[in-house]
């Protein structure tokens, strides 16, 4: 097999140039007309492997940073408070009164409705509406980002109602402790507050530090079992068993979802 020269001669500046060029690199002067064909090696008859396909991401959505994935809108949440403020809406313009709206008066034995809707109801207090729906919005947003809509309603729903009826079941309604009715979110705020603190506890002694600010949880929790010493519908029994419902449930949550 013939080799190629390791040097031509240019006819034109006498130079010693590369057998691969055209045309001297010293003078322009045309040295051959095409470069001699490089013979190949077995190795380059072998046929290549294929290269390995790598994997694609999915186009970015508006406002996602690649490789993490986009907050979700806590739409469940908004519902709940917009459902609560569209019933005190209601009730400031004084064509409905506090239990046509759902408040709890005991005994309420062949109306169990109430214990549903009471949580939805603020009275004229925009101070308890303002606390306990803004612990709503907070800590509902973080537990429907984590477990999804439908078992953050479950906390909520289910905090509510049970603060309620204990409220109802212990006498904690009418004398001598002067509350009337019973009604507000501060039950299911606090559940859903304690589904929260309770899921990011497990995950902390779980090796997950998730670096959250627990001094702005205590004062919130601090604050909602304080507020039935300014509000009367804001009751102490509903807040509290509100808050044992939902530190329960924060410990089956992560049984019921992949997230």
């Amino acid at each position: 097999m013939s080799q190629p020269d390791l040097f031509v001669v240019c006819k034109n500046c006498g130079s010693e140039v590369s057998p691969y060029v055209t045309e001297c690199p010293y003078c322009g002067q045309r040295v051959r007309k095409r470069a001699p064909k490089l013979e190949r090696s077995a190795e380059d008859d072998m046929p290549r492997a294929k290269k390995a396909r790598r994997p694609k991401l999915s186009r970015l959505r508006a406002n996602e940073i690649e490789g993490i994935a986009p907050d979700t809108r806590p739409t469940a949440t908004i519902a709940l408070i917009a459902a609560s403020l569209i019933v005190s809406l209601v009730f400031a313009s004084e064509e409905l009164g506090i239990e046509d709206l759902g408040a709890v008066a005991a005994p309420i034995f062949d109306q169990p409705w109430r214990y549903l809707t009471a949580p939805f109801v603020h009275g004229t207090s925009l101070g308890y509406a303002f606390v306990a729906l803004t612990a709503v919005g907070i800590f509902g947003s973080l537990v429907e980002r984590r477990f999804g809509a439908l078992l953050m309603l479950l906390v909520f729903v289910a905090s509510g109602a049970a603060g309620v009826a204990a409220a109802v079941a212990l006498g904690s309604v009418g004398e001598p402790f002067g509350y009337d009715f019973v009604f507000g979110a501060n039950g299911a705020a606090l559940g859903l507050l304690a589904a929260w603190w309770v899921d990011d506890r497990r995950a902390v002694r779980a090796g997950d530090q998730r670096d959250n600010d627990l001094i702005g949880v205590l004062v919130f929790a601090g604050v909602l079992l304080l507020l039935p010493l300014a509000v009367l519908g804001a009751n102490a029994v509903a807040g509290v068993t509100g808050a044992l419902v939902g530190a329960l449930l924060g410990l089956v949550l992560p049984t019921l979802t992949r997230r």
